[in-house]
């Protein structure tokens, strides 16, 4: 299953170039996997609230192109790989189907003491 979440590149996203600052990306690559979990049907603010959250451990990234201001963007999301606590997904920033940015990223579920505690259920049967 993919997941696709649209951007469109804004001025306040660009640097002096008008091209993408760098770190954006991990930005919008970060809201595309809130929308993936929301679609899902989990609520990160009740998750929060019964001592649960996602924690980014690893991403390994590749600039690949740059994308400029008011680009049209796509990020897509897949799961690559799912334990009992933790979850790798790999997701790509498309321009007109051309692969800009790429990144793996490595979520772990932790409890409020920064513990590792298991994904939640409803995460597991959607991927499954």
């Amino acid at each position: 299953m993919t997941h696709r979440f649209p951007i469109r590149v804004y001025y306040e996203d660009t640097d002096m170039a008008g091209i993408v600052y760098h770190v954006n990306y991990l930005k919008f690559i970060e809201r595309a996997r809130s929308d993936w979990v929301k679609e899902m049907g989990l609520d990160q603010n009740a998750m929060r609230e019964e001592g649960v959250v996602f924690v980014v451990r690893r991403i390994e990234a590749d600039y690949l192109s740059a994308a400029k201001y008011d680009d049209e963007l796509e990020v897509q999301t897949v799961v690559r790989s799912m334990g009992g606590v933790r979850l790798i997904m790999g997701q790509e920033v498309l321009r007109d189907g051309e692969v800009v940015f790429r990144a793996e990223v490595t979520a772990v579920c932790m409890n409020l003491e920064g513990q590792p505690t298991r994904l939640p259920k409803q995460l597991r049967k959607s991927v499954h």
